[in-house]
C-alpha cells in the first residue's frame, strides 16, 4: 500500500494548486460531505436531546412505573390500595429500581375572586424533581401549604403567600383553603397547567381514607435502558397479589401512562433515519462526482502508471486513498462544525421553542457518544465503499490512448 499512498499524497497536495482544473470540483465534493456530516450530527444530538429532556420531565411527574388498584379507570380519581412495609422493601430491592414512593391524587378546582381553573391535587413523598425545578419559595411544610407551577400562577394571577380556595367534588362538594408556599416551573405545559402539590393527608381526609390507603406507588429506575427488565421484575412481584382489603395490584409503564408523548418521540426516530439517508445520498453523489473529476484530470498519470507496469488494482488504490483523505478531512470538519453548533446551543439556549407544542422552551441538546461514534464510522465505511464505483473506470483506460491525450 506504500506505492498507492505515496502517489495519492502527491496528488492530494497537487490539488491545492490554483491552476488545477479539478480544484473547484474537489471543493464542492468536500463541502457537500462536511455539510452532510454536520447536519447528521446536529440531527442526532437534537433528537436524542428531545427524547431525554421530555422523558425526564414525564418521569419527574409520573415515574417510570406505577402500581395502582387493579380497578383503575384511567382517571385521577383512583381507587385506594394498601401496601405493606414489607412489600415496599421488596420493591426497593428489585435490581435497577432507584426509588419507591407513594402518592395520592384527586381532581378539583382552584378559585380566586377573578378566575378558576381545573387542577389535580397530588400528594407525594417524592420531592427531588420539584425541588430541582423550584423557582420561588419553598416546599410544603404542613397540610395547608401547596406548590403551584409558574404557568398556573400566571393564569390565576397568583404569587407566593397568596391564599387559594380548592373545591373537590365527591358525594358532596368539599372546600379547602391553601397557601402557596412555592412555585415550580418545568416547561412541560401539560403538567404545569394541571398539578398542584401538597400533603398526602389532604386527599386521605377528603376521601375518608385511612392512613394506610394510597392511590398508588411510583417507581423510578436508575437508567431508562433498564426499564423493561425492571418492569418485568416488578410485574412478577405484584401479579396475583392482593392487599389486606382484597384489592389487586396493577402495574403501568411510563409509555402506557403517556402514549401520545412517546408516539410523538417515536416519530422523531423516523425523521432521523430519513435525514441521515438523505445526507448520505447527497454526500455519496458529491464523492462520486469529485473522484471521477479527479481521475479525468489525472488521466495522463493513469496512462503513465500503467505503462510503467502498475496494475489496475494499484492505480485504483491511488485514487481510493486520495478519496479517503478527502473523506477524512470532510468528516473531521463536519464533526468540528456540528459539535460546535450543538455546544453553543447546549450552553446558550439561543434557539427557542414553543413549550405548548414541543414541551420544552428551547431546542435541547445531548451528546450521545455511542451514537456519534457509530455515525462517524458508518459515514466513513459507506463513503469508502462508494469510492469503489467511480474508481472502476480506471480499468477501461488504455495507456496507448491516454499517453497522447492533451
Amino acid at each position: 500500500m506504500r506505492f498507492e499512498r505515496f502517489i495519492a499524497e502527491r496528488l492530494y497536495f497537487m490539488q491545492q494548486d490554483e491552476g488545477k482544473s479539478s480544484r473547484p470540483a474537489v471543493r464542492v465534493a468536500l463541502a457537500g460531505l462536511i455539510i452532510g456530516v454536520m447536519v447528521m450530527i446536529i440531527t442526532v444530538c437534537v433528537v436524542v436531546g428531545f427524547k431525554q429532556t421530555v422523558t425526564d420531565k414525564v418521569v419527574g411527574f409520573a415515574a417510570h412505573l406505577r402500581i395502582v388498584n387493579f380497578e383503575n379507570n384511567n382517571t385521577f380519581e383512583l381507587s385506594p390500595i394498601i401496601v405493606s412495609d414489607s412489600m415496599m422493601q421488596s420493591l426497593a430491592q428489585i435490581p435497577h429500581i432507584a426509588s419507591v414512593n407513594t402518592f395520592v391524587t384527586k381532581p378539583g378546582i382552584i378559585k380566586t375572586d377573578e378566575d378558576f381553573q381545573g387542577i389535580v391535587f397530588k400528594g407525594t413523598t417524592y420531592w427531588d424533581y420539584f425541588s430541582d425545578n423550584l423557582i420561588e419559595g419553598r416546599l410544603p411544610e404542613n397540610e395547608n401549604e401547596v406548590v403551584l407551577s409558574r404557568r398556573l400562577c400566571d393564569l390565576m394571577s397568583l404569587n407566593v403567600g397568596d391564599p387559594i380556595l380548592s373545591y373537590f367534588v365527591g358525594e358532596s362538594v368539599k372546600v379547602r383553603k391553601f397557601v402557596i408556599c412555592g412555585i415550580y416551573r418545568t416547561g412541560f405545559t401539560d403538567f404545569d397547567e394541571r398539578f398542584i402539590l401538597g400533603d398526602m393527608n389532604v386527599v386521605r381526609r377528603l376521601n375518608g381514607w385511612s392512613d394506610k390507603q394510597i392511590s398508588g406507588i411510583e417507581l423510578r429506575v436508575d437508567n431508562l435502558r433498564n426499564l423493561y427488565e425492571a418492569s418485568d421484575n416488578v410485574f412478577f412481584a405484584t401479579a396475583n397479589r392482593f392487599d389486606e382489603e382484597g384489592n389487586g395490584y396493577y402495574m403501568e409503564t411510563l409509555e402506557q401512562l403517556n402514549p401520545q408523548i412517546f408516539s410523538w418521540l417515536d416519530l422523531l426516530d423516523m425523521n432521523v433515519i430519513i435525514i441521515i439517508l438523505l445526507m448520505l445520498a447527497v454526500s455519496g453523489f458529491n464523492i462520486i462526482s469529485g473522484l471521477i473529476i479527479l481521475i479525468l484530470d489525472s488521466i495522463q498519470l493513469v496512462g503513465v502508471l500503467k505503462a510503467l507496469g502498475a496494475s489496475n488494482k494499484q492505480v485504483r488504490g491511488v485514487f481510493v486513498v486520495q478519496g479517503l483523505m478527502l473523506i477524512g478531512k470532510g468528516v473531521l470538519w463536519g464533526n468540528i462544525l456540528g459539535l460546535t453548533i450543538c455546544a453553543i446551543q447546549y450552553w446558550g439556549h439561543f434557539l427557542p421553542l414553543d413549550a405548548t407544542t414541543y414541551y420544552v422552551n428551547y431546542v435541547p441538546i445531548a451528546f450521545p457518544l455511542g451514537w456519534l461514534l457509530l455515525l462517524n464510522i458508518g459515514t466513513i465505511v459507506i463513503s469508502a465503499l462508494i469510492l469503489l464505483a467511480p474508481s472502476a473506470i480506471i480499468t477501461k483506460i488504455s495507456p496507448s490512448q491516454v499517453m497522447r491525450f492533451e
